[in-house]
């Protein structure tokens, strides 16, 4: 009888070229599969939630994997904890309705960025593997003021990357919060889905508003010019970390 496993996973990305699999370097996604095979002993396909980048982090990533074996849940969880790489954690493993797919059923992630903003180096609170470093002083409220125009649903050509091309553009970002903490700037942005490289180039865009190269009402510009070369930079892959994907809850139990 087949069963469905929903894994949430945790992983330091530094390591790692990504999430998906590739052939010749090492990927979250190769990783978790081949031990899987190990525990499970069939071939195995395992879908993930978000393809994270190479550099990228996650405490919350989701993948489901189908499968024939009969290995108790508890069982699965012990064995693939304790065979998994030092940079990468099973956080939980369930039981699901065999429709469940992790990508495709999503309705929501977060992704925090985390900017180290002072003139420190963030090696000195051993940060520097997980932040942006910004020597700059950055201003908060021009960068809380120019967020605002991002919220809600918009076309995001402007913000998009050319790496993956979409039929549509348009994204649904729920909520963009900015808070300082000590010599942190994080940056939090909820949405139903985003587009290659979004958010980091919300970020980088949002930086050069707040080192003043550019003023808050110029982002709702660029978000309608639909011109990715209006932007700014892609800010570096080290500060960000899907924190969690959320699901609709079936009829009949959690996911």
């Amino acid at each position: 009888m087949e069963r469905n496993f929903k894994l949430v996973v945790a992983y330091d990305g530094t390591d790692f070229h990504g999430w998906q699999r590739q052939l010749g370097v090492r990927t979250v996604q190769a990783e978790l599969e081949a031990v899987l095979q190990r525990v499970l002993r069939h071939p195995l396909h395992l879908a993930g939630a978000s393809r994270t980048d190479a550099g990228v982090h996650a405490h919350g990533q989701v993948a489901s994997v189908v499968t024939s074996s009969s290995i108790p849940v508890e069982n699965l969880a012990r064995a693939l904890g304790s065979r998994l790489p030092p940079d990468t954690a099973l956080v939980s493993a369930t039981v699901v309705p065999l429709e469940f797919h992790a990508s495709r059923d999503a309705c929501g992630k977060l992704y925090r960025y985390r900017v180290f903003n002072a003139r420190r180096r963030p090696v000195e609170t051993l940060a520097q593997r997980y932040v942006w470093h910004v020597w700059h002083p950055l201003d908060l409220e021009r960068m809380c003021a120019a967020a605002a125009a991002l919220v809600g649903t918009h076309d995001f050509a402007a913000f998009a990357g050319r790496g993956s091309p979409r039929p549509s553009t348009v994204r649904t970002i729920h909520r963009l919060d900015l808070e300082r903490h000590a010599d942190e700037v994080w940056i939090d942005v909820e949405g139903g889905g985003f587009l290659y490289n979004q958010v980091r180039n919300l970020v980088g865009t949002l930086v050069e508003v707040g080192r003043g190269h550019w003023l808050p009402e110029r982002v709702a510009e660029i978000l309608a010019s639909c011109d990715r070369t209006q932007a700014g930079p892609t800010a570096p892959p080290q500060g960000l970390c899907l924190e969690w994907v959320c699901y609709p809850p079936p009829a009949g139990g959690d996911v």
